[in-house]
């Protein structure tokens, strides 16, 4: 059985208001600027699907602090009630006295879950779990832009925030409580209910995301009976996002509450685990908003190679199988996430993936984009690659010396060149006498293609003469011509 660990360093423990999410790091060294005119920021609330027409007038009830201890929990529960009835944050001036009402009553809730003892007994919770599903599950509205891009475009934001950030905190400081009891909370936190809390993640609103990803990682910690139901329903959205419609909000907080759940995982690794690292999440690298949740990917892939190092060859290979063709940003991502796990890797395995990974790599160099080949040269800065390439050099050096030796002619970025001298320099200082060796086979056959193609040309020049009329004269010099083609200097003379 797996153990439940705490989220990865970069997600805060608890939420708080003024969260935003990170855009993903920038690959390209020029921005990219839209055609399209910027969307303002505005708030687009799902409420309005849910408002309740016929609205319960709110009055104010006593504080629970000042509550005799015999009335506590009546009063707690009437105040979960009240703050069941919904409002319709479209309308700012709508209903302030019950809005604030319901506010205030919030407020006290969260204080009281979290600062007092003996608050939650049996007969809370059911109304608690009532309280906190009237607030949160609801349809999701529909984007207002069909081309949302998460990376340019201002997400559209929850109007009721106000109520529903203090109803996720509630929902946070309950499953947090010294005094929560799963065994009572699992009669009402039940599969459909972390269905309908899945389904949120969806949301365009970052704040709401957050406080889902720590929730859901507490349910997951707490409730031991619902952990294979909600790694199998996220494994079915992320299938869903791959292979259907290409759109879900929430990846990225999904992904990050994976890579604790994996850290957790028992040895040996189970069969269905390892499906789900092949099956979903290597052709989650396909998908065209990779640069969105890439670095949650990533920490989730070297994480199941840091638990089972035979894992590394089915993640290399599935890496290659999807390496991007025509899109330089992800190319570039792609090779970040390589050095990740060559950080990592074990040199047994090393050896398994050296020849196809290395023929990419050198690949990579060769690319017309400076930022793809600079990325790729770095590897030979990373100590511990260096130190693996250095057991292998007979294997390696081979595979990228004809790649560097001919870039560094040719390659239009100085740069560039600079930095695959130093690589070939270190690769000299390695094996001195097998450097010797590929410069003077790869002189020869440079030489080699260089007579193979003046024969061609003079072949098809001879073609194209046959096709006119021929005299005496041409005749003999097509055939002198012929003849000097064996010679590179007299073909270059006449």
């Amino acid at each position: 059985m797996e153990t439940p660990t705490k989220l990865p360093p970069s997600s805060p423990s608890s939420p708080t208001t003024g969260f935003s999410v990170p855009s993903a790091e920038k690959v390209d060294g020029f921005p990219r600027r839209s055609m399209r005119r910027a969307r303002q920021r505005r708030s687009h609330s799902s409420s309005q699907f849910r408002y309740q027409s016929s609205q319960v007038e709110l009055t104010p009830l006593p504080l629970l602090k000042d509550a005799p201890v015999a009335e506590l929990h009546d009063l707690f529960c009437k105040k979960l009630q009240q703050c069941s009835v919904l409002f319709d944050f479209l309308d700012c001036v709508a209903d302030l006295k019950g809005k604030e009402i319901k506010r205030a009553a919030l407020n006290e809730l969260v204080e009281s879950v979290a600062t007092s003892r003996g608050v939650l007994i049996e007969p809370l919770y059911p109304e608690a779990i009532k309280m906190i599903s009237v607030n949160i599950f609801r349809t999701l509205p529909p984007s207002e832009n069909p081309e949302f891009d998460p990376e340019e475009d201002e997400p559209a934001l929850e109007a009721s925030w106000p109520h529903l950030q203090l109803v996720y905190e509630f929902f946070l400081r309950f499953l947090e409580s010294p005094d929560f009891q799963p065994s009572l909370a699992k009669r009402y936190v039940d599969q459909k209910f972390v269905l309908q809390l899945l389904e949120l993640f969806d949301s365009e609103d970052p704040r709401e995301r957050e406080y889902l990803k720590t929730i859901l990682h507490r349910v997951y910690g707490k409730l031991l009976g619902l952990r294979a139901y909600i790694r199998k329903q996220i494994n079915n959205i992320f299938l869903r996002f791959i292979y259907e419609t290409e759109r879900f909000n929430g990846v990225a907080e999904l992904l990050e509450i994976l890579g604790s759940i994996i850290n957790g995982f028992a040895l040996p690794l189970k069969s269905e685990h390892k499906q789900f690292l092949v099956r979903v999440l290597i052709p989650l690298h396909t998908a065209k908003s990779l640069s969105i949740f890439h670095a949650q990917l990533a920490y989730c892939v070297v994480q199941f190679m840091e638990k089972d190092a035979t894992v590394t060859e089915h993640i290399i290979r599935g890496l290659l199988r999807y390496w991007p063709k025509t899109c330089t940003q992800k190319e570039v991502m792609f090779l970040g996430e390589i050095e990740e796990i060559l950080d990592v890797i074990e040199p047994s395995q090393f050896i398994r993936v050296q020849e196809p990974l290395f023929k990419e790599i050198a690949a990579c160099i060769s690319s017309p984009h400076f930022q793809v080949a600079e990325r790729a040269l770095y590897f030979w800065n990373n100590e511990y690659i260096l130190s693996l390439i250095e057991e292998n050099c007979q294997v390696i050096l081979p595979l990228v010396f004809g790649t560097l030796y001919r870039v560094s002619k040719e390659h239009w970025n100085q740069t560039i060149i600079s930095l695959i001298y130093n690589v070939l320099k270190t690769f000299m200082e390695m094996n001195g006498k097998l450097f010797d060796d590929l410069t003077a086979s790869y002189k020869v056959e440079k030489q080699n293609t260089k007579e193979n193609l003046t024969r061609m040309r003079c072949l098809t020049e001879i073609h194209r003469r046959s096709l006119q009329p021929v005299t005496v004269y041409t005749r003999l010099d097509l055939a002198l011509r012929f003849a000097a083609s064996h010679s590179l200097e007299a073909v270059y003379l006449h």
